[in-house]
């Protein structure tokens, strides 16, 4: 198996060469991720050479329409999927919000959503909104000690009239991963729409999308080294049934259908520098191949390596008295991301004197409120969540956990 090769890595990230952040180890990628050379060079490029409308007659405004365009497109073919199919909006919690006024004019009254505990509150709220429009909203309930969400709850709660299915494809406050594939099967089988939010999931490799049979897939490039936007995969077939969303005589530009705003221009044509970050790391560590492959091998890459580095944290964490580690205990199943109810100091207290020893974390309810409800934790007081990806060096990881065990 390929290591990753954390130098090369780390140098194609400007915040690894800060002077300001010199020594600070960062475990709060689960807010936002570091952005990527690429991405920062796109974004200062546009705004000097082509901040202007795009595709327009004049060259500098027809190449920022194209830089657009190659955004769509590179973004697409790492997630398995169409450009077409591809919408970037201002955040996922926005693109949520479109998706859910979109589904809501074409179903009837009585129809039904089933929504679960265990996610975010984007993909949960907007929902529950449609209960005053006549639509039934059922919830699929974690269980309340491992949080888990167990595939016989959703089952028990499918019907003829079930219509959309929205989960998450990993909790950002329990790491653990759901077997996206085996759910949208047992959605489709009821004749549903499957609605996955992979916010959590996606700055640990992009996904193949179609591989997982998601009807739409959202994350947030902010969290994947990108820009400060909403990525919203959206099949063909539901596009359709959904109609466009925007101004009417848009309607040719399906890239708008979605996107009601309108496409934030230079950030859009930023977006691409993700995908050419990849690119870097896959020529670095692997042979030549096309893109499915290098999709593949990138994300293999990433996984293995935040694989490597995951246990030793478990391990503290699982076994310290001082915290309640929420969710598995085991890495197999788990994105790098772990969340602490702290014992003898609130979560707040513990992430700012983890802030004196160079250790960036954050405490909060995160946006899973109910999870956390349901889990018996308060949700003002919140938890220590840690979170990295797969540029976190074996040296930080014992920073953190030296630091973790100094401020408990």
């Amino acid at each position: 198996m390929t290591t990753i090769d954390l130098s090369y890595v780390r140098s194609q990230f400007p915040a690894f060469s800060e002077p300001s952040l010199e020594g600070q180890a960062f475990f709060d990628n689960a807010g936002g991720s570091y952005a990527c050379q690429d991405v920062i060079d796109n974004l200062n490029r546009f705004y000097r050479q082509n901040k202007m409308q795009p595709y327009g007659a004049h060259p500098a405004s027809r190449r920022g329409g194209e830089e657009m365009d190659h955004s769509h497109a590179e973004i697409a073919a790492y997630l398995g999927v169409n450009p077409e199919e591809v919408h970037l909006g201002p955040s996922s919690s926005q693109n949520i919000y479109v998706l859910a006024e979109a589904f809501v004019n074409r179903l009837a009254v009585g129809d039904e959503i089933i929504v679960t505990n265990q996610d975010h509150e984007a993909n949960n709220g907007v929902w529950r909104r449609l209960a005053k429009r006549g639509i039934v909203i059922k919830e699929w309930q974690v269980n309340p000690t491992t949080g888990s969400l167990e595939l016989s709850g959703l089952e028990a709660l499918l019907s003829p009239r079930t219509k959309v299915v929205a989960f998450t494809h990993c909790s950002n406050i329990l790491g653990e991963i759901n077997p996206v594939r085996e759910i949208c099967e047992i959605v489709h089988g009821a004749g549903a729409i499957a609605v996955v939010d992979g916010v959590s999931y996606a700055g640990h490799g992009f996904p193949d999308v179609s591989e997982l049979g998601a009807d739409i897939y959202l994350f947030s490039l902010y969290k994947t080294f990108g820009p400060h936007l909403g990525a919203m995969v959206i099949r063909r077939p539901i596009m359709d049934f959904l109609g466009n969303q925007a101004h009417y005589f848009n309607a040719q530009f399906l890239a708008k259908w979605f996107v009601p705003a309108g496409p934030d221009h230079a950030q859009v044509a930023a977006a691409s520098g993700v995908t050419s970050y990849f690119d870097k790391v896959h020529a670095h560590h692997f042979p030549k191949a096309d893109i499915s492959e290098r999709a593949a091998n990138v994300r293999n890459l990433f996984k293995a390596a935040e694989a490597t580095l995951l246990p030793q944290l478990l391990d503290f964490c699982a076994n310290d008295s001082r915290v309640r580690l929420l969710g598995p205990t085991d890495a197999k199943n788990k994105a790098a991301t772990l969340s602490l109810q702290t014992l003898k100091a609130s979560p707040r207290e513990v992430s700012e004197r983890l802030a004196k020893k160079g250790i960036i974390a954050g405490a909060s309810h995160f946006y899973a409120v109910r999870l956390l409800e349901a889990l018996g934790v308060n949700p003002e007081t919140g938890v220590l969540r840690l979170s990295f990806v797969h540029y976190a060096t074996p040296e930080e990881i014992q920073q953190l956990i030296q630091a973790l065990d100094q401020s408990l």
